[in-house]
This record gives structure tokens, sequence and C-alpha cells, in this order.
């Protein structure tokens, strides 16, 4: 899972965690580095022990959580510079995600620990069916927690210079969690990033949320399911998540519907959206309620629309994606009986390659809107400025960043 201190669970999603790390047996042994590398390493390793012992963390906890690290793992350094290839759609991000054998297992597992959600329920609000889902899409329910050493890969991360302050503070909360006795410096596995346990926590939101559910005086996110989503809950309610409240729900829009309404920048009462034409996906009224919601989009007019209301907006700061902010709540859903998403596009839309999108950003700043650096990475910068450019261009201002479009722009710059 990823909330942060504000931001660092941000940043751990963008760094792309969730329990799909690579199993320990995958990584491969430390490639030779230079004598003046080794050097480097092993210089910086001292220097930041020496700055751990000064906060007090204690020299036989050091000494164990060091023991195994000479130098930087090159499978985290791959992994932290890979891009994929092609821009995931949606179609195939949930497909990827809501498979029915998640879904039986989903509801097995409400019954299963019925009273443990229904304790936890109570105590921070947040409603069972959401919890699994979220554990079952940071780790599949428990399966795929990382097999990477937390201390090697955030040594690895903090000495590299990319953003050597961010996980240099990650480190060092690492080792006050294993030196306050929550778990050995062995057995704190993870992700490539960092990401911890069966909800995928990095070391500073485990500091600031992690909760002792079983009440055996640690907090072990690796093994005990209560401390797992007692510490999820904490951290859902702590965000602002509201107690009986739904995530949104599939809606359809009103012919005419106008799309510059469209984004989580854009919030209307549902009565005011019912005003406006927006039914429910099965046709019916929406009906009249005054919780805040926007209308998502997540491929573009073609695709389906949704209303996300406040529970949606905690769920993004768990983790910022649009396309896993609607997986939660959709599988949440599930669980609970209702059916699979009622206008997906019969086709799957064309993937935009990585090359694809530095083009479409290029083409835009070219047509004079300001798509940022062209770097093939489908932010919210370059959807503002693929909406400024449809606006200006009167297209249907959905802010989607298609296939389609790239071929407009193309022949745009052609002519």
């Amino acid at each position: 899972m990823r909330m942060v201190v504000p931001g660092a669970l941000g940043l751990a999603l963008l760094l792309g965690l969730g329990g799909c790390a690579l199993p320990s047996a995958a990584q491969p042994s430390a490639a030779a580095l230079s004598v003046d590398q080794s050097a480097d390493f092993a210089a910086w390793l001292g220097a930041l022990r020496s700055e751990a012992a000064s906060e007090g963390i204690s020299a036989a906890t050091l000494d164990a959580a060091f023991a195994g690290v000479s130098a930087p793992l090159p499978r985290v350094l791959e992994l932290d510079r890979s891009q994929p290839e092609f821009v995931q759609t949606f179609s195939g991000y949930m497909k990827n995600r809501l498979s029915d054998a998640r879904i039986r297992r989903g509801r097995e597992m409400l019954e299963l620990h019925r009273d443990l959600f229904s304790d936890i329920e109570r105590r921070y609000g947040v409603q069972p069916q959401y919890l699994v889902a979220f554990w079952a899409l940071e780790s599949n329910f428990g399966d795929y927690t990382g097999g990477f050493s937390v201390i090697n890969a955030l040594a690895t991360l903090a000495f590299d210079e990319r953003r050597a302050a961010f996980f240099r503070g990650e480190l060092l909360t690492a080792l006050r969690i294993i030196d306050a006795g929550h778990i050995s410096s062995g057995a704190m596995t993870g992700s490539w990033a960092g990401a911890m346990g069966q909800c995928q926590f990095m070391p500073s939101t485990f500091a600031g949320y992690a909760v002792d559910g079983d009440g055996d005086g640690r907090i072990d996110i690796w093994q005990s399911l209560p401390d797992v989503m007692h510490s999820a809950a904490n951290y859902l309610s702590r965000a602002g998540w509201r107690s009986g409240e739904r995530w949104g729900r599939e809606v359809v829009l009103p012919a005419g519907f106008d799309f510059a309404l469209a984004g989580t920048g854009v919030r209307r009462t549902v009565s005011e959206w019912a005003a406006l034409g927006v039914l429910r996906a099965d046709g019916s009224a929406l009906g009249q309620a005054d919780l805040e919601a926007s209308v998502i989009l997540p491929a573009g007019a073609a695709g389906p629309a949704f209303l996300g209301y406040n529970n949606f907006r905690t769920t993004m700061v768990w983790n910022r994606s649009t396309f896993y902010a609607i997986s939660v709540g959709h599988l949440a859903d599930r669980f609970m009986g209702e059916g699979p998403i009622q206008h997906m596009p019969e086709e799957e839309e064309r993937a935009l390659a990585r090359a694809d999108v530095e083009e479409l950003q290029g083409l835009l700043n070219s047509a004079g809107v300001d798509a940022g650096e062209t770097d093939g990475v489908l932010g919210s910068r370059t959807r503002d400025a693929v909406r400024e450019y449809q606006l200006r261009n009167r297209l249907t201002p959905d802010g989607h960043p298609s296939f389609e479009l790239l071929e407009i722009l193309r022949n745009a710059n052609r002519q």
C-alpha cells in the first residue's frame, strides 16, 4: 500500500510498488564493481552506519542489518531505471486484476475472517470488502510480498544519486523498525523499492500508521493478518475514509455532456450530476444525495464512465492511479455480489508505446500546447495538454491521450 507522511507513499507508487517484486531467487548476485566503486560504497555505508548509530540505533541491529550488504544490487538499479514499453490500457489493466478466481477467493477471505473484519470496521470505519480489495491488489492476499532484502534494496537506492535523500530516510526508518524489535533484518523482505509486507508499506508509512492488531507488542505486517488489516484500516481512516459510504459507481453520461466537467478537479453533488442527466449504469435514476463526486473517464469518452466519491479520492491517497482506485472499488463491489462493468468497449483500444507517448508530447509542444518534457510518461501535465489541444481544436475534451489523437496530431503536423 502507499500512503506517506505526505508524499512518501505517492512517490512509492510512482516507483512501481505493489506486490510485484521478483522473488529473491531472481536477484542476481552483485555484479563486480570497480575497485573505486566498491571503495565508494564501503565509505558511504560506513558514514550511513555512523549516522544511524548517532540516532541511537544499536550496534547489534546495525551488525545484523548490514551483514550481507557489500555492494549495490544490480537488479534493483535495473528495475529502478526500467520503463514499460507500452502504456497499459484500462481494459487490459482491469482484466489483469479482476479474475473470477480472485473474486471467489476474496469472498472466501471475507467469510473466513469475518470476526476480524467486523472488529476493524467498528474501530476504523473501513468496510471489510475494501480492505480485502486492497489486500488482493497489493500482495494477492499475502502470497506475493516481494523477495528482496529491504535493507539491501534501500541501501542500493540510497547510494544511487537519483533519489538518494528519500531512500536514505527510508533506510534509516527501516533500521529503527528493526531496532524496535518488530521484525528481524533477515525477515524484513519486500519489493525492489522497499515496500514491505502484505499491505506494501514503505518504512515511513509503517512508522506513521502501522498498528499492533494482535496485541503481542510488535507490529508484523508480513505474517500477522490482524496487524496487516489494522494497519491498512488505520491508514485509510486517517487519510479520510468515510464509514458507510461506497467508493463510487459506474454511470451513463447524457448526450451532449460537457466533458470539460470530467476529472477529479471538478466536484458536484450527486443531486447536481443527476440534474445534468447522469444516470446509473443500468439507465435508472441516479438519485438525490449531497455526496460530492467527480466524473472519471479512465478510457476517455469512448470508454466507461464513473462517479468517484470521497472514498475514491481516499484510495488515490494510497495510490495515485485512477486505474488502481477504480479497480479497488469495483473489486470490492464484486466481492459483494455486484456485476461486471457494463459499458466496457467491445474492442480494447490500441495501446500507446513509450515512443508514441514521446512523439505525442513533442507534437503537442510543437502545436503550442505545453506538455512538458518528452519523457514518455503520461502524467497529469501531458493529460492537461491533451485536453487543452482538444478544446482548441473542437475535439471531445476528455483529456485522454489515445492513438487516434496521435494520428490527428501527426496529420496536423504534416500540413
